[in-house]
């Protein structure tokens, strides 16, 4: 213990002395010496972080309105602002949120594609469709399956407004004339091959044509002959069995998937003349479920194909055009029109009865024939539905078949050549320029 105290008071001795020391110390007296100590070297590490800001693009609210040339909207217009999609309304709307600038493209089927440049700035834009006028002629299955002839209708297009072809994909014969998938076409033997649809569809979109497919429905000797429990009478399709449109169905749905662009329903009707006595005796349809069916198998078709990227249209008579009832077939312009993206009614003036709008031979009116079926069907189809007729170019000259095209040329309609044969002369065709 006395060890300890003895160092305790030694160490604070020497405390004092230093302090004592410093204290005395002034500027004049000598600089204390001091011993360098070896260098030390301190190697510092330092981690250099790097931070990436991103910069968003600004994104905007906008209201799309699609419209046709009079400013009417157009409803289930398909509408695209840069990755973002919507359709529009029946007022002919689309709203999108917080979407960047991009250009605007709207679309329907009936309607030419249009593409709107939008910076953003805009918080409603106005874009006008103009219509799809389609002229066409048909291509019989034997000019399908004629290279020769083939080659001469895409050289008749290239040098006229002819914008479209219409094949058959099921004819008169009864026959799918292709190879089909078709459950139904194998189980009753109605395949008949005669050309390669896709070979054909690539040749005419090459050459910038719109391509159709025309496929009869209700009308079918073989298939009445195979399954007698879808038969009505004679060698027609009881449309109102509703199993019965599978059939049809099936083929418009792979005739869309082989890529044509348009699926047009032939016979999609009653059967008219002596056939509908009998048919009317086996099933004593109204004119309500006449009309009702057949429109009903078309809504259900366009349920189909619209999804698919194809339009649909529909064959219907002429005469009720200018008729308040159905005709015994169940096709009026307003229920048709309301399903199909076309109405194509038949206007062959040879088929009109001697004393048509007063003249003894209709046939020989070509151009007033027409004029005055465009004239009484137009107005009673659905809001934004083509009129499309099927022209008659069989029996007539170059100027009778022009006069039909000129009448609906002057409407702003459509039209489609019909002859059986597939056979065209190019002084029937409107030269290019003239559309």
């Amino acid at each position: 213990m006395i060890r300890r105290y003895f160092v305790s008071v030694l160490a604070c001795a020497v405390l004092m002395a230093a302090c004592e020391s410093t204290s005395a110390a002034t500027p004049t007296e000598p600089a204390p010496t001091v011993t360098s100590l070896p260098p030390v070297t301190t190697t510092t590490t330092t981690t250099t972080t790097t931070t990436t800001t991103t910069t968003l693009p600004p994104r905007y609210d906008v209201t799309v309105s699609v419209v046709d040339g009079d400013g009417l909207g157009i409803a289930g217009a398909a509408v695209t602002v840069g990755d973002g999609e919507a359709t529009t309304d029946e007022s002919g709307n689309a709203a999108f949120t917080a979407v960047e600038a991009a250009p605007v493209a709207a679309d329907h089927f009936g309607w030419l594609p249009t593409e709107y440049e939008w910076d953003g700035t805009e918080a409603a834009i106005t874009i006008e469709l103009e219509p799809h006028v389609v002229r066409g002629i048909r291509v019989s299955s034997y000019v399908a399956a004629d290279r020769e002839q083939f080659e001469g209708i895409l050289e008749l297009a290239a040098n006229s407004t002819v914008n479209a072809l219409v094949f058959d994909t099921k004819d008169e014969s009864s026959y799918v004339l292709y190879e089909s998938t078709s459950e139904f076409a194998e189980d009753i033997g109605s395949i008949n091959p005669m050309y390669n649809p896709v070979e054909l569809i690539a040749e005419a979109k090459a050459a910038g044509l719109y391509t159709i497919t025309r496929i009869v429905s209700f009308e079918d000797d073989i298939w009445v002959r195979e399954r007698p429990d879808h038969k009505l009478a004679g060698t027609w399709i009881d449309p109102t069995i509703e199993e019965a449109w599978e059939y049809p169905l099936q083929l418009a749905e792979e005739a869309c998937r082989l890529g044509f662009d348009e699926i047009q329903f032939d016979y999609v009707r009653f059967p008219a003349g002596k056939t509908a006595a009998a048919a009317r005796s086996k099933t004593p349809a109204t004119q309500e479920e006449r009309i009702g069916t057949i429109a009903g198998f078309l809504t259900e078709a366009r349920d189909l194909l619209h999804p698919l990227g194809c339009a649909l249209s529909a064959d219907i008579f002429a005469i009720v055009l200018n008729t308040s009832n159905d005709q015994g077939i169940g096709q009026m312009p307003e229920s048709v029109s309301a399903a199909t993206d076309a109405v194509s009614p038949m206007i062959y003036p040879s088929h009109y009865s001697d004393g048509w709008l007063g003249f003894p031979d209709p046939n020989d009116y070509p151009g007033p024939v027409v004029a005055n079926a465009l004239d009484n069907g137009i107005p009673r189809l659905a809001r934004h539905t083509q009129m499309r007729p099927w022209l008659q170019a069989f029996y007539y000259n170059s100027s009778q078949v022009l006069a039909g095209i000129e009448e609906a040329e002057k409407r702003g309609a459509g039209w489609i050549l019909w002859n059986a044969g597939g056979i065209y002369e190019a002084s029937w065709l409107p030269p290019l320029g003239t559309e």
